[in-house]
């Protein structure tokens, strides 16, 4: 047999090498440095070189993940180690319970408890699984299973990108003999959107929860199913090890990190208790930043030595504990779906259901979007059905528990008539939502002044919306300018109202006179044109005068516009009512036209561009957004390679860590007030 051409062994080698290193910067660090064509590229060629010379074919080259053959069943395992499971703490008080009996059993042993330092991390609703590694080498993955015995899985977890195949070793160093890591195997919530969109279109069932879909995917007997799947991993521990002696907890996640292995970076250490049980009561409110579930906090006592002093109790270790969150899907019954109609004529469906508790909130509605997102999900009046709160606020209908299934369930359809003013109801062509066309009708008016006082819009404090239903109610406004010639007098009528609360209003209105033109131009409500929509238009066409009398072609031609925010600016300025709107906006003494003109040109902030991130103690963050573009800023939504600084406030989120990992400019509070000469 003739041996392989050492060039085809480099050239091997060295595909293998880019591949696993581009796999870790894309599924590990978030971080691409290739396009997918050219990762793609390099992929095939690996591909072919391998099967032309099989002998060079090893599992642990990127070409294996692709999946292997059907298994005929599952084997089991025994682990190495016990995977214990942890004992839950349902409050503060609880949790302070467990910091206690720490702290006493600790002080038995002669050990000062001021002295123990603690780790917490996000407790991922997930799938536990246990890894393998043998001289460097994956061979072998398993699920928890019993916490002692486990079913070996190890060919759907190979293909896991975000898995290293193999170590990622510093140049001469030796690994170890036997390292087991343990993770969470987890489905992205936007992956799982999409997975789930995929699964109606082929008339599959749809799964209720990323972690149903998660574990469903490593259990299959295919692993080239498992393959398809967007699954993703978090590594959170490490277990039984010959050759590698870390001596904290702390000390094994950096191991990890440095090793090639996806370590969560809101992990953190904290030397004193009460800020272990500050960082576990902020991520319940932090949860609905994230793209993936959680449904608790973890704490545990990061000293190796203090944890085999504390042991164990049954299947649970005395030194972790889970501070567990309200859960945040339920089931119910869904009585009927009913409409309310938005600002621009959209009929929006919504659920009337059973009361249920989600996450700590009763909830009674539920969104449903438009009638195909329904019929996709198979949703029928009278179903069961799993509810969320989606990003922890939006109650929604995840999909109908089948089983509960009687017959008597309704499939639903979208009425032929708007039921606030009767006109019958269009479905534009390629859109898949219902309007009303009628411009006069009620429920349209109301929304679009709704959204016009809104604190993103105008910001008119004291005036929300039951307040603006009772004006409309009343006749005392019929559109969004009549509320700049109120009098006093037209308040006084209503109940709730005295002298201080009528004053209040009318200096809320005064206050909003001077509101940027970029926000009144988003607060018009013009379709498609949101609020970065808006400051890319007033920054265009400067006045209002310029925009109403620009044709399509020059509004499309705006960087960031588009031919269909276009035809929408367009079709709103050409309605008539809508000029006559502006005119009496224009009296009332709005801003139409860009002030900051040569500021945003030319002003200290020119060409930088910020994200927010947090509570901010001195401003609301639209605040500091105006301060940012009116010294010529420009403010994002998420962190990029084109980010130059992020702005911190309390309780900052995900941005955070993605700017620290992209290494991008973070100011606290007090450096951005600084920067902008406050």
């Amino acid at each position: 047999m003739m041996a392989t051409p050492p060039e085809i062994v480099k050239r091997v080698e060295e595909l293998r090498g880019q591949l696993e290193h581009h796999n870790y910067l894309y599924y590990v660090l978030d971080q691409p440095e290739i396009s997918d064509a050219e990762y793609d590229r390099l992929f095939a060629e690996l591909q072919k070189l391998e099967t032309e010379h099989p002998e060079l074919q090893f599992p642990d080259s990127p070409t294996q993940r692709v999946g292997a053959e059907p298994l005929p069943g599952f084997t089991q395992v025994r682990h190495p180690q016990q995977m214990l499971s942890l004992a839950n703490a349902r409050n503060g008080e609880e949790l302070v319970d467990w910091h206690r009996r720490v702290a006493r059993i600790l002080e038995d042993r002669g050990i000062d408890p001021e002295s123990v330092v603690y780790v917490t991390e996000p407790k991922i609703d997930g799938l536990a699984i246990s890894l393998i590694y043998e001289n460097g080498r994956l061979v072998r993955g398993a699920t928890r299973g019993n916490g002692e015995v486990g079913e070996d899985v190890t060919a759907n977890l190979r293909t896991i990108r975000a898995i290293p195949l193999a170590l990622r070793l510093n140049p001469g160093e030796q690994p170890p003999a036997v390292v087991e890591v343990r993770g969470e195997v987890y489905l992205p919530l936007a992956a799982f959107e999409r997975f789930n969109e995929e699964r109606a279109a082929a008339g599959e069932p749809t799964f209720a929860n990323p972690r149903n879909a998660g574990a469903g995917s490593i259990r299959q007997l295919d692993p080239r199913v498992a393959a398809k799947r967007p699954l993703s991993i978090w590594c959170y521990q490490v277990g039984y090890t010959e050759g590698l002696e870390p001596g904290s907890h702390w000390q094994a996640l950096e191991w990890l990190t440095g090793h090639g292995f996806k370590v969560n970076p809101m992990v953190e250490r904290h030397e004193d208790f009460g800020k272990a049980m500050k960082a576990c009561l902020a991520w319940e409110a932090r949860r609905s930043e994230l793209d993936y579930d959680i449904d608790g906090a973890v704490v545990k006592v990061d000293s190796y030595a203090m944890q085999e002093v504390l042991g164990a109790v049954g299947r649970a270790p005395r030194w972790a504990v889970a501070f567990k969150f309200a859960p945040s899907t339920a089931v119910t019954h869904l009585l009927k779906i009913e409409v309310n109609v938005g600002r621009t004529g959209a009929l929006n469906p919504y659920a009337v259901m059973d009361p249920v508790e989600v996450g700590g909130v009763t909830i009674t509605h539920a969104t449903l979007h438009n009638e195909e997102d329904i019929q996709r999900k198979d949703i029928r009046e009278g179903d069961w059905v799993v509810v969320q709160r989606a990003g922890d606020v939006i109650p929604q209908i995840v999909g109908p528990v089948i089983q509960k299934r009687t017959g008597a369930e309704r499939e639903y359809h979208m009425p032929g008539v708007c039921p606030s003013c009767g006109a019958h109801t269009v479905r534009p062509e390629g859109e898949v939502v219902v309007r009303c066309p009628n411009k006069s009708c009620p429920s349209q008016i109301v929304e679009s002044i709704k959204h016009f006082v809104s604190k993103g819009a105008m910001d008119i404090e004291g005036v929300g919306e039951k307040l603006v239903e009772r004006l409309f109610n009343r006749q005392l406004i019929k559109n969004m300018a009549d509320l700049y010639f109120l009098k006093p007098d037209d308040l006084l009528g209503l109940e709730g109202f005295k002298e201080k609360s009528i004053a209040n209003v009318f200096k809320a209105l005064e206050d909003s006179r001077k509101r940027p033109f970029s926000r009144v131009l988003f607060a018009l409500g013009i379709r498609h044109v949101g609020s970065i929509n808006a400051t890319l238009l007033a920054r265009n066409f400067r006045d209002v005068d310029s925009l109403m009398s620009a044709s399509r072609d020059e509004i499309a031609g705006v960087e960031g516009i588009g031919p269909i925010i276009a035809e929408a600016v367009r079709e709103y300025f050409d309605e008539p009512h809508n000029r006559e709107t502006i005119q009496r906006l224009r009296d009332a003494g709005l801003q139409f036209r860009l002030e900051t003109e040569a500021a945003a040109a030319t002003g200290p902030l020119a060409g930088k561009s910020f994200v927010l991130t947090g509570t901010l103690g001195s401003m609301a963050r639209s605040e500091a957004k105006e301060k940012i573009e009116a010294q010529g800023g420009t403010v994002s939504g998420s962190v990029g390679k084109g980010t130059g600084y992020v702005v911190a406030g309390e309780n900052p989120g995900s941005k955070l860590n993605k700017a620290q990992q992209l290494r991008k400019t973070v100011l606290t509070e007090e450096e951005f007030l600084k920067l902008i000469g406050e």
